[in-house]
């Protein structure tokens, strides 16, 4: 049985696949909860829309700052707001970065897809 995600908002199916999406614990610096992440997207599905804010923002130990810059996703059909993408996926790269840095900053990583679940109708044909 395949999973078919639609919009939460208009119910237009969003044409992601199951096979791109990473495992319920993988672990990611921005966090995991509520969200369900996907390593590659279908680009017509969708609208994007820059972010950049400055204000403290603090989503795990590890992931905060005062500056946030981040890509919102739209439903296409409706632009309700279905999730971000952040640059926090699998490195692109094998080593340890340009100057011998390890931290993600340092080594080029994958976009991830990051969806909220409640933004998503899931079910199973």
């Amino acid at each position: 049985m395949a999973t078919v995600y639609r919009c939460a908002g208009c119910g237009v199916d969003l044409n992601l696949s199951a096979a791109h999406l990473y495992p319920a614990d993988a672990y990611f610096e921005a966090g995991n909860k509520g969200t369900l992440s996907f390593s590659w997207i279908d680009d017509a599905r969708f609208r994007f829309a820059k972010e950049d804010r400055i204000m403290p923002f603090f989503e795990t130990v590890n992931y905060w700052g005062i500056q946030r810059r981040r890509t919102r996703i739209l439903c296409d059909a409706c632009g309700r707001l279905l999730g971000h993408i952040y640059d926090d996926g699998p490195p692109m790269m094998r080593g340890h970065g340009q100057f011998g840095f390890g931290p993600s900053q340092a080594i080029p990583r994958a976009p991830r897809y990051r969806f909220k679940i409640k933004a998503l109708n899931i079910s199973s044909s």
